[in-house]
């Protein structure tokens, strides 16, 4: 798949409102940099893959079953993207992108507090959960646990630059879009 191919999906698309999009996950990064505890758009969903992934993964052990739910939060944003490549809506992958620097950015709040245990922890169905965190388990059975701070740093890094890739790409698909037919023929 080209550059002209991806030229023939913008042509005749509208720029206007998924620039508006960019603009809210534009502000979803600042406020994640500004506030490792920010719960954007995508929290809820997010939450709710981090749980199911849990549940997912149970048949396959304790270990597998705790990694799971950070697992399926980073995994369906990029199946979601495979998807729409398929399909293919070039936007909706740079959408997808944002889904998941968001998803990173909320599993690197979670790995920081492994050490302290300061955020209040989701189980389904109520119950006492497994670990206190998941992130402190993980850590801790493979001599991190002191780490936290620093992998969770390096995720937020990670985070921020899915972010600006997938803000770029949008603003490459929305320049491509405002370009005239004549402009698509020539390239």
């Amino acid at each position: 798949m080209g550059e002209k191919y991806i030229d023939e999906w913008c042509a005749g698309k509208s720029p206007w409102w998924r620039a508006s999009i960019l603009l809210v996950l534009a502000r979803e990064w600042l406020k994640h940099m500004a506030d490792p505890l920010y719960r954007g758009w995508f929290s809820g969903l997010t939450l709710g893959l981090h749980e199911a992934g849990h549940l997912i993964f149970r048949p396959f052990g304790e270990w597998l079953m705790v990694a799971g739910g950070s697992v399926t939060q980073a995994a369906v944003p990029i199946v979601c993207a495979v998807l729409f490549f398929r399909r293919p809506d070039f936007f909706a992958i740079a959408v997808c992108g944002a889904w998941l620097s968001t998803a990173l950015f909320e599993m690197a709040t979670y790995m920081a507090d492994a050490t302290a245990l300061e955020l209040d922890v989701v189980t389904i169905g109520g119950g006492e959960p497994v670990t206190p965190n998941d992130w402190r388990y993980l850590l801790e059975s493979v001599g991190l646990l002191l780490w936290d701070r620093r992998l969770a740093g390096a995720l937020r890094i990670v985070a921020s630059l899915v972010m600006l890739a997938s803000l770029a790409y949008g603003c490459w698909l929305l320049w491509k879009m405002r370009k005239p037919a004549t402009w698509r023929a020539a390239s």
